[in-house]
């Protein structure tokens, strides 16, 4: 924990940005219709399930940008070809990047070797540093507040496929990344040892 809030407490260095980075699951349903007695169309309250998608974010909560794209899956090879593209293209001139998410099985640098050549995979880790949330702790994780806020401007209904969550989530992106919408975290080490006291062992 305490390793995490130290790394937000950095100032902002475009070449050392710190990225905030997390997944979450959409349902995609469709409702059937039905035309009623009356002779208007309605629709059931049964629907038919048809998969689910991954939608994942990095966010810069210095620099008020963020990255939202929508994926089939969040397997490995997924995630590696997420960060990597970022690596090329906003953060390609950064010194090093500081990743901070969960410590979900796929997030492992070593997967860059299966998915690039030796020497491109130890080019990208050379410009990355992951910093783990704690277990229990994926709270202190800044793209769950990017999630919260889309799920609930945008993402709190229902849709019928993969093109319409991208649509909105586009949409969406762009619209707080014009905004500059950044993130001010005041949670910081000297708070956690009062307000989480509990956690700590007794000396």
């Amino acid at each position: 924990m305490e390793q995490v809030l130290s790394v937000y407490e950095r100032p902002y260095d475009a070449n050392f940005p710190v990225v905030c980075m997390d997944e979450s699951p959409k349902q995609v349903i469709d409702y059937k219709d039905f035309i009623g007695k009356d002779g208007k169309q309605y629709q059931d309250s049964e629907y038919i399930r048809k998969g689910v998608v991954e939608l994942f974010v990095a966010t810069q909560p210095l620099a008020g940008f963020r990255q939202l794209t929508v994926e089939d899956d969040h397997k490995a090879s997924t995630w590696v070809l997420f960060i990597a593209n970022l690596m090329d293209t906003i953060y390609k001139d950064a010194t090093k990047v500081t990743w901070v998410m969960d410590n979900f099985c796929t997030h492992k640098l070593s997967f860059f070797y299966e998915y690039f050549t030796a020497q491109v995979a130890k080019a990208y880790i050379d410009r990355m540093e992951i910093v783990h949330t704690p277990v229990h702790g994926s709270w202190l994780n800044m793209a769950e507040i990017e999630f919260s806020v889309f799920t609930r401007q945008e993402l709190d209904r229902p849709f019928t496929d993969k093109k319409d969550v991208e649509i909105v989530a586009k949409k969406w992106m762009n619209q707080q990344n014009q905004k500059k919408k950044m993130i001010n975290w005041q949670f910081k080490n000297d708070d956690a040892r009062i307000k989480l006291t509990r956690l700590y062992p007794i000396i």
